[in-house]
């Protein structure tokens, strides 16, 4: 809770802090796939150069999203994939996507969860 995520979709947003993961009370952390409640903390150049005009989400608004990448993902055949950081994909209430595009590659644990997130990334490892 409290950490910051960078966005990996053109929603609008460039960076995100998780307020809490979704799933009971006691839950304090979140893997790769799982939907987390995030506040909006920084637009993208592109959206601020219009003062926010042109961006789907608000600076300090709430949103549900899902993790993507985490700086080290352990699969259960041995190997092991890094990322330089953590990323989500941010969903509005029906849980469906908000942008229309991913800019980064997508580890393939998303794919039971998020099909359409697979579909629009540009390579699955």
């Amino acid at each position: 809770m409290g950490s910051r995520l960078e966005v990996a979709d053109n929603s609008g947003a460039q960076t995100v802090m998780c307020i809490k993961p979704h799933g009971g009370t006691g839950k304090r952390h979140a893997k790769v796939g799982e939907v987390i409640k995030v506040s909006v903390k920084s637009l993208t150049k592109k959206s601020r150069k219009f003062g926010g005009q042109g961006s789907k989400v608000k600076v300090g608004e709430v949103y549900d999203a899902v993790i993507v990448t985490e700086p080290e993902i352990k699969r259960k055949d041995g190997s092991v994939i890094r990322f330089s950081s953590s990323s989500v994909v941010i969903l509005d209430k029906n849980y469906e996507l908000i942008g229309t595009s991913i800019d980064r590659p997508i580890p393939r644990e998303i794919r039971g969860s998020f099909p359409k997130i697979i579909s629009l990334a540009p390579e699955v490892l």
